[in-house]
This record gives structure tokens, sequence and C-alpha cells, in this order.
């Protein structure tokens, strides 16, 4: 089992030059105080070199840019709700959830605090305070589906879920479109673990389908995918890493990464109340264009002209 790193809760303090023009009410900046953030990470907690890590990344790069605070919570428990209304008892101006676990918590929340602002992440409401920030996933795993149907030597490749759930199921059916379109003789194995927090499982499903002549496996499940890349790195075959750029995690095996970029899609909400913009409320669905998903660079492998055209075609560029 890999030891998850914690992180210690804080509150950044700083000082944020007061803005020029029309200032939201709803934000702190009128007051000189620095914009906040309120993040519940997943149930998997940060050190997952992927989802909430990425978001904390986010906020960090606010933090530093923009002179923005914040705090988080783990809610290990999967008491989202006793989290939620914690940060809301430090008076931020926007309590960001992400994960579709977060969404009856921060609806319920949002209910009670109309006044409040809520983000959530790959979840969406309808309510009016409440902005929904989804990934067009399937776009993304598309080009990784490519890589893998140009390279694959066994013509057999992997893809290894998490919880059977919508947001994961567009990773696999983008990584199985983007595979037939570069090599319609090439198998995919898929499976799910049912959990995004088991490395063990992860590498036990990597062993698996290493034995029915896997030699590139995805996973799209978490920490249990800290397992599936490690297993790959352990079996001698070739991984992708999945929302943030993983090859750190097994160098040996990590070709590439499919970016999730919820890191600059917090970003961009932060910078957006700093500018002394209201949260609209409304959806936003990213993907290659709007810079939600893209590919981290390709290593490991040889790469020749033409298989980088047909991945520039994909990409638009």
């Amino acid at each position: 089992m890999i030891v998850k790193h914690l992180y210690i809760p804080f509150v950044f303090l700083s000082i944020v030059i007061g803005l020029a023009g029309c200032v939201n009410s709803e934000t702190k900046t009128n007051t000189g105080d620095p914009v906040s953030a309120g993040l519940i990470v997943t149930d998997s907690g940060l050190g997952d070199d992927s989802f909430s890590d990425s978001a904390f990344q986010g906020l960090e790069q606010a933090r530093d840019e923009l002179g923005i605070t914040f705090d988080y919570r783990e809610p290990f428990d999967q008491d989202y709700e006793k989290h939620a209304r914690n940060l809301l008892e430090q008076d931020h101006d926007v309590i960001i959830g992400l994960g579709y676990n977060s969404q009856v918590a921060i609806e319920k929340l949002a209910k009670e605090y109309p006044e409040q602002s809520f983000v959530m992440i790959d979840a969406i409401s309808e309510l009016e305070n409440v902005t929904s920030i989804t990934f067009k996933e399937d776009e993304g795993s598309y080009l990784i589906g490519l890589i893998a149907g140009m390279k694959t030597e066994t013509n057999t490749v992997g893809f290894i879920g998490g919880e059977e759930i919508p947001v994961v199921e567009r990773f696999e059916e983008g990584f199985k479109e983007g595979v037939k379109e570069a090599n319609p003789e090439a198998h995919v194995l898929s499976e799910y673990s049912g959990t995004f927090d088991d490395d063990d499982q992860g590498a036990s499903i990597t062993k698996a389908m290493v034995e029915e002549n896997a030699d590139f496996v995805f996973p799209a499940a978490g920490f249990t995918g800290i397992g599936v890349l490690k297993e790959a790195q352990r079996q001698g075959i070739h991984a992708f890493g999945v929302d943030s750029d993983q090859f750190f995690v097994a160098e040996e095996a990590v070709v590439s990464s499919m970016l999730k970029n919820v890191n600059v899609a917090l970003y961009n909400v932060m910078k957006q109340l700093d500018e002394g913009e209201k949260l609209d409320g409304g959806a936003q669905s990213l993907g290659i264009d709007e810079d939600g998903v893209g590919l981290a660079p390709i290593r490991l492998i040889e790469w020749t002209s033409e298989e980088q055209e047909l991945l520039n075609d994909a990409t638009g560029q």
C-alpha cells in the first residue's frame, strides 16, 4: 500500500490591492480583504497526484499570483455536509466541492444560504448560486486511446475505472474510440474497481490484464490508479496517467497523461472573484478548445512525425 501524504490545514494571509471600478458586493475586495475559498476535496484526500491535488494546485497558484486565501477539508469520513458547514463558518467567498459525492451537501447548503456562492466540479446543479464545472473527458481520453492504438504491440490494451459513474464512463468511451480509430484490430479490456481509494486493487486488476496480454493500461480511478501505474512499471508495460502529469509516479511506465485541468478551472474562478465579478451560477463544460483537457508530454516511446500529425489533427493543431 502506498502511503498518501497529508497536508496540514491552514489559511494563507495576504493583502490585495483594491480594484478600480465597480466591485461585486458579495466579494471581500471592497473591504480590502483578500478573496477566499473553502475547498472540499474527494474522500481519498490529498496526495492522489491526480484530481484532488490538481484542484489544490489551482488554488495555490491563485494564492501566489492573485493574493487570495483558502482553506480545505479532506472528507475521509464522507461527511461532506459537516466539512462544508465548517468552511461556511469561516465566511469564504466561495465554497468548492470536488466530485459528484459532494453534490447533495453542496446543494443542501446552497438552498440554506442563497447569498453564498458555491462551485461544484464534475456535477451539475440548477441552483442559481451554484456554478457547475464539468469536463469533456472523452476528448482527452480519445487522444490517449490514439497513442495506445498506434503503439500497442500485442493489440491488447486496458482501461481501469474507479466507480462506474458517468464521468468515468466518458473516460472509457473516449479511450475506446481513440484506440479503434488508430488500430481497428486492437482489443480493449475494461474493468471497474468500484473505488477511487484502493491502490492494491488497482495493482491486482493490472496484473490480470497483463496476463491477458495488455501492454498499455489507462486508469481513471483516483488513488486506485496509482496502484495501476506502479504495477505497470513492475510488470514492464506502459501506462498513462490521468488528471495531472503522473510521469513521476512511475517513470519507467508512464508514456503520457490525460490532463484534466481542474487547476486551470479553479484558478479562473478565483481570478473572476478577485476582479470583482460575480459567479453566474451557470454550467460550464470544458474540452480541448477551452483548455479543459489535454495531454502531458509524450515520453518513453519512439514517436514518428506521421503519428504526431495524426495527434495534431485530433487536437486541431
